[in-house]
């Protein structure tokens, strides 16, 4: 058990209903248990249907709740329908996949942009008539430093990452009058199993050990020489769907470690 398990917070989200994408593990694992700790009843979805039951098994007495939902975002017309009713929506579902842009597979490039960048703006179609028609909503996108900087051979993933930025300010104009805000959070390199991919990626792209990808590559313009983990950016994440929070709309809370600083 973690800290987010053991924590007992003021049930400040009681009665939302959370909807998390990618939560089967990492960081939205870390945010769908945060949420129900806060007392949210959470839709956490994922095409992974085992890490969502074992999700489900360790918010076992939490103040809220976590539903699995079982669903590829690359069903967009699925994704929209889902999002339908939820006053939190936590864009999170992600991935990867690093190689020069003249030897990146356009199906695959394809693929992240669905994932990644038009999964987000279906999802924002479902959820908004709910959080108008109640003058309240909470929109966080979990984006990433590379939503703010470039790095080599991740083409895809950056685009999606710059076009999640553009896309949650949008909506934060559109639904400032409504209540509803929305925000990205963009952490550097985290702890979760995308990452840990990298490691072989990064060192048959860069052609080094996959002993040093991390210090000297992954790590490289960061300050803070360690993985961030998946519960930090889950508090940050509660802070911006906390009752504190309604004027912090259209930004991004930064979590790099110091990579941005210079």
């Amino acid at each position: 058990m973690n800290g987010i398990e053991n924590a007992t917070p003021a049930a400040a989200l009681r009665g939302r209903v959370a909807l998390v994408t990618g939560a089967a593990s990492g960081i939205g694992a870390a945010c769908a248990l945060r949420l129900a700790a806060a007392g949210a009843q959470v839709r956490a979805l994922d095409r992974d249907a085992a890490g969502l039951a074992a999700l489900h098994d360790r918010a076992r007495g939490l103040p809220g709740s976590v539903e699995a939902v079982v669903l590829d975002l690359t069903d967009l017309d699925a994704a929209e329908r889902t999002a339908a009713g939820t006053d939190i929506l936590v864009n999170n579902a992600g991935m990867q996949l690093v190689r020069p842009i003249e030897d990146f597979p356009p199906d695959a490039f394809r693929t992240v942009l669905t994932v990644m960048l038009e999964a987000p703006f279906r999802l924002l179609r479902g959820a908004l008539p709910h959080m108008y028609a109640q003058g309240w909503g909470r929109v966080v996108n979990i984006s990433s430093v590379h939503g703010l900087r470039a790095s080599a051979y991740k083409s895809a993933y950056v685009t999606a990452k710059h076009g999640l930025e553009g896309l949650s300010k949008v909506a934060a104009l559109e639904g400032a009058p409504h209540g509803v805000t929305s925000n990205c959070v963009s952490p550097g390199y985290v702890r979760t199993p995308l990452v840990e991919r990298q490691l072989a990626d990064q060192a048959a792209a860069h052609g080094v050990p996959e002993e040093r990808v991390l210090s000297e590559i992954l790590l490289a313009d960061s300050a803070l020489k360690r993985l961030i983990e998946p519960d930090e950016v889950a508090e940050a994440v509660a802070y911006l769907c906390g009752p504190y929070t309604s004027s912090v709309t259209g930004t991004t809370l930064t979590m790099d470690g110091g990579w941005t600083a210079h």
